[in-house]
């Protein structure tokens, strides 16, 4: 069986997100036949996305959405669109205090990843539209950047190996 990749990308600018992004990539490297990277938005060319069975992006909470680079990664991604469509995505945020809006910044970019034919990794019994977080990454919320990298690369797993 081939190497399933999942790729993290993340927008970070005081370093809670970036926390975040490698916990999830210990929990996606847990899973035996996953390859994971993990590239700041920055550094990502679209050609990266499409090269990947699975995709986890986190942003910073700006105004309830995604960060502005996370955002023009999404716009530049229209050359890729219907290429993109079967793989895998899941996504995290961190923010700045309580309901400064986390759950609308994961939507926005679950909102984009639909658009472009994604399969969500969503969670029933909490946190359901990814991780977020106030602040600094605690324990916890390891855990759960964790627990979703972890489910994020089984799923994927599944439907590619």
């Amino acid at each position: 069986m081939n190497d399933i990749k999942i790729l993290i990308i993340y927008d970070s600018q005081t370093g809670n997100t970036e926390k975040m992004a490698d916990a999830i990539a210990q929990g996606a490297k847990s899973v035996s036949n996953v390859k994971v990277e993990i590239k700041k938005v920055d550094s990502v060319k679209l050609g990266d996305l499409f090269e990947s069975d699975g995709l986890i992006i986190g942003s910073p909470t700006y105004y309830g959405l995604m960060s502005s680079k996370i955002k023009d990664l999404f716009d530049k991604s229209v050359k890729l669109h219907g290429k993109l469509s079967g793989k895998v995505g899941a996504a995290f945020t961190s923010a700045g205090g309580l309901a400064t809006g986390a759950e609308t910044t994961l939507l926005s970019i679950l909102d984009a990843m639909l658009v472009h034919g994604m399969i969500i990794q969503g969670r029933s019994d909490d946190k359901h539209y990814g991780v977020n977080c106030v602040g600094t990454p605690d324990k916890e919320t390891i855990v759960h950047c964790k627990e979703l990298g972890k489910r994020t690369a089984e799923l994927t797993v599944r439907l590619f190996a």
